[in-house]
């Protein structure tokens, strides 16, 4: 079975069991079982990576005599410490998978997926209010999180055979991906064809400086941006420096971006909490070296009665009725001196005369703030029937 076949019959299978669970509700709780799966495989692995250290004349942890080395292995395999020096997640050993899939056929089995979560929570900080903690209240049929959990069982993240981090971001971008196909029009809140992130971070490069999404939904430009910059510093034999930092309106969808980057060995601020950008801006102070983003098309209710005054619109207020030109002056406000921003939009931003858009594009095409705009072909968005267009914009274009 090739890999795709593999992802393509594990999909199947775990979407065949969500019965009338509507697949917007069903992500997260799948998605959260394969990242238990994923931490649970990396935390047994790093067990023989500490032994085979301990035996290592070159490791910092080499113990030479035989016996005190065996006698002393269980000490240093249950410590904490040398797992998160390899940014591996600490799971105790009723969390672990194969501990939890063992209960699957026990009545109380959600709620005790719900402590578990609540455990692994506790144990690492970093995924303080990122994973799913609700099985207890999803209406799945009896039995049907242990079958779950038998399908996804099937996937092995093990670091010795292949580069564990790299197949889960396959699997989770995968599932994903069918979700959005899954939810249709939603799924603009989470999701951008992965075609249109390469294009976006092939043309921008991020290689060194911050990085900024508005609208970050699960996160997909930061960590397409981050495989960019690692390799393009093989090639250049050059360290990059990339500093993530984003905001999403959604607490689920920014949950799932938060699980995305831990996954990826990524570290961002994603601001306090959950919240609109244009009314709760938790990056006013941020310069920006790369912006890119694929904000909500033409959304209406944006807070605009608030924000009439506010400094962001050098070029125009935009209209009440549709953020688009807001995104686009909000983006620019946030970008340095030498940054660069791409934007996925509605392919009318381009031309639209509505509500003084006209006027306020004409001013940043004067100002020389528009690199271009490129209007994309249609079948890209499998969540929106909407022609959409990017826009590259920058303060220098010399720069």
């Amino acid at each position: 079975m090739t890999n795709q076949e593999f992802k393509d019959t594990l999909w199947e299978a775990a979407n065949a069991l969500r019965g009338s669970v509507s697949a917007a509700e069903y992500k997260y709780p799948v998605l959260g079982l394969i990242f238990l799966k994923y931490v649970s495989d990396l935390f047994e692995a790093q067990a023989d990576v500490i032994r085979q250290r301990l035996a290592d004349p070159k490791s910092n942890l080499y113990i030479e005599d035989e016996e005190i080395r065996e006698k002393n292995e269980d000490s240093f395999i249950n410590d904490k410490i040398f797992y998160e020096a390899d940014n591996i997640f600490w799971v105790p050993g009723d969390v672990r998978f194969e501990a939890l899939l063992a209960k699957a056929a026990n009545a109380d089995f959600p709620q005790k997926l719900d402590k578990a979560m609540a455990a692994l929570e506790a144990e690492n900080p970093s995924l303080k209010g990122v994973l799913y903690r609700d099985f207890g209240r999803l209406e799945l049929e009896e039995g049907k999180l242990g079958d779950l959990m038998g399908i996804i069982a099937k996937i092995d993240f093990d670091p010795a055979q292949h580069g564990s981090r790299d197949i889960f971001g396959e699997v989770y971008e995968y599932f994903l991906g069918q979700f959005a196909r899954q939810e249709g029009a939603r799924a603009g809140e989470f999701y951008t064809p992965k075609s249109v992130v390469n294009l976006l971070v092939e043309i921008l490069a991020p290689f060194r400086g911050t990085i900024y999404d508005p609208a970050c939904g699960s996160g997909g430009m930061f960590v397409q941006s981050a495989k960019f910059k690692d390799a393009h510093a093989k090639q250049v034999g050059k360290k990059g420096d990339l500093p993530i930092y984003g905001q999403e309106l959604m607490a689920d969808t920014r949950r799932l971006c938060k699980m995305n980057l831990a996954v990826h060995g990524l570290e961002g601020d994603l601001g306090k909490t959950y919240g609109s950008t244009f009314t709760n801006d938790q990056h006013h102070t941020l310069r920006a070296d790369y912006i890119l983003a694929n904000p909500p098309f033409n959304i209406s209710d944006w807070g605009a009665d608030k924000l009439q005054e506010d400094p962001r619109w050098k070029y125009g207020i935009p209209p009440a009725r549709n953020a688009n030109y807001a995104w686009l002056q909000h983006m620019l406000a946030r970008l340095s001196k030498v940054g660069r921003a791409g934007i996925v939009l509605a392919n009318g931003s381009m031309t639209t005369q509505q509500s003084g858009e006209g006027d306020i594009r004409k001013a940043m095409i004067k100002d020389d703030v528009v690199e271009c705009m490129v209007a994309l072909p249609g079948q890209l968005f499998a969540n929106t029937q909407i022609p959409a267009c990017l826009w590259f914009m920058s303060k220098d274009k010399k720069a």
